[in-house]
This record gives C-alpha cells, sequence and structure tokens, in this order.
C-alpha cells in the first residue's frame, strides 16, 4: 500500500485545492439554497405570471449545460460587460448554485404539495399570514420530504466543482492536473496514484455530506415525528359524520 502514499508536499497542493473546492461548493450550496426555496414556493403562486417566471427559472436552469452556465459566467459576462475577473472563485459559485436552484426548487415544491391540505386549513384559521405558515407549519413538516434528495443534489454539486477547473480555478481537480504534469529533477507519481487518491478526497466528502444530511433527517424526525400511514377503512364501517 505504499506505493498509494505521496508525498507531504503532494497532499499539501491537493489540500489546496480541496480548500478552493469547498469554497466553491459553500457558495453553490447557499445560493442553490435561497434560490430553490423563492422559486419553489412562487412555483406554487396564486398568480399565475409569478408562477410563469418560476418555470422560466426552473426549465431553464434545469435544461442548460452546467460548463456552458459556467462559461457564460466566468468567461463571456465578464467580456460582455467589461468587468475584470477578480473573482473565479465566486463566479463558479455562482454558476453551480443557479444549476441547483433549478433542481432544488422543484424539490422544495414537491415537498410543500407532500404537507396535507389539513395543515394548511388549520392554519389558515388561526389567522396566521402566508409567510407565517410557511414558516411554522408547512416547511418544518417538508423538511423530511426535503432532506434526503436535497442532500444527494448537494452530492451532485460537489462532483459538478470540478468543472471550474476548466475556466482556470485552481480547485482539487486542476491540482490533481498539475500534479500529473512531469517536472525535471521531480520523481513522477503514476496516474493511477494520484487519481486513487483524489478519488478517496472526493469520496471522504462525499460521506460528511451525506453524514450531516442524515444527522438533520434524524433531528427532523425526532421533532416532527413520522407520519403514520393511513390505514384502510373496513367494508361496511362508516366514517365519522357520514351518512344522516
Amino acid at each position: 500500500m505504499g506505493e498509494l502514499i505521496l508525498s507531504p508536499l503532494r497532499y499539501e497542493r491537493l489540500l489546496e485545492g480541496l480548500s478552493v473546492t469547498l469554497q466553491v461548493l459553500g457558495l453553490a450550496f447557499a445560493l442553490g439554497i435561497v434560490l430553490s426555496l423563492v422559486f419553489g414556493v412562487a412555483r406554487l403562486s396564486e398568480r399565475r405570471w409569478v408562477r410563469g417566471i418560476a418555470l422560466v427559472y426552473v426549465e431553464f436552469s434545469r435544461g442548460i449545460s452546467s460548463i456552458i452556465l459556467l462559461f457564460f459566467m466566468a468567461i463571456a459576462i465578464p467580456i460582455l460587460l467589461g468587468l475584470e475577473q477578480r473573482s473565479l472563485l465566486v463566479l463558479g459559485g455562482v454558476a453551480l448554485g443557479l444549476n441547483m436552484g433549478g433542481y432544488g426548487a422543484e424539490i422544495i415544491r414537491g415537498a410543500i404539495l407532500s404537507v396535507p391540505k389539513g395543515q394548511t386549513e388549520a392554519s389558515i384559521s388561526l389567522n396566521l399570514t402566508d409567510a407565517q405558515r410557511l414558516r411554522y407549519v408547512i416547511l418544518p413538516q417538508a423538511m423530511r420530504v426535503i432532506l434526503p434528495p436535497m442532500g444527494n443534489l448537494t452530492i451532485e454539486i460537489l462532483k459538478g466543482t470540478a468543472l471550474v477547473s476548466l475556466v482556470g480555478l485552481a480547485d482539487l481537480t486542476l491540482a490533481l492536473r498539475k500534479l500529473d504534469v512531469p517536472q525535471p529533477g521531480v520523481e513522477r507519481v503514476p496516474t493511477m496514484v494520484l487519481f486513487a487518491n483524489v478519488l478517496v478526497i472526493y469520496f471522504v466528502v462525499a460521506q460528511v455530506i451525506n453524514g450531516l444530511f442524515r444527522l438533520a433527517e434524524r433531528r427532523t424526525e425526532r421533532s416532527y415525528g413520522t407520519r403514520a400511514p393511513i390505514e384502510p377503512v373496513p367494508d361496511g364501517v362508516e366514517t365519522a359524520g357520514a351518512g344522516g
């Protein structure tokens, strides 16, 4: 197994790249969550024009290629608007966040629809505003449905951060590519060994993300419990209030 262990200097460079990867992921996640919530709720708005705008965003962000969106954000926009590329990290995070928001919005929409209508009707009878119903009644119950697919989506965004290396951002993937380039006077490490180490790093980060979401799921279950399945009514038994 010794041949799979890299030198401390090489690990240091990979960890520097990992730091950039995690920053891009953190920015993309934060933006993606906000967009998911805003447009997921907007998809259920009573106003047709609000639903229309949300639908356009969702279909656009899900339909466009992530790499095309990334190049547009990091290269095309600065050229078209005459802006300096001061932070490729921010631009890369925004591109991935826009992509995440489209998928996340559908997760939020589906989760809200899964909440029994009786809960909404009860909150209306208490004279809660729309924002209060969403914050205190609907979203807490919808979290049980939101968390599992949102965790999977976050891991997919982690994998997507590898694309930022194509625009020159020194993430984990670009650090791998630089280490794989032969250098005079430096012993070359087999490509397979480099890729194996980076594969393990991505896997460990993905498992950490998965563990955090599972922890959140358990806390949600403890707070709100699990909805019991609805038992079918036996034939010949009348429900309360039925009949005259």
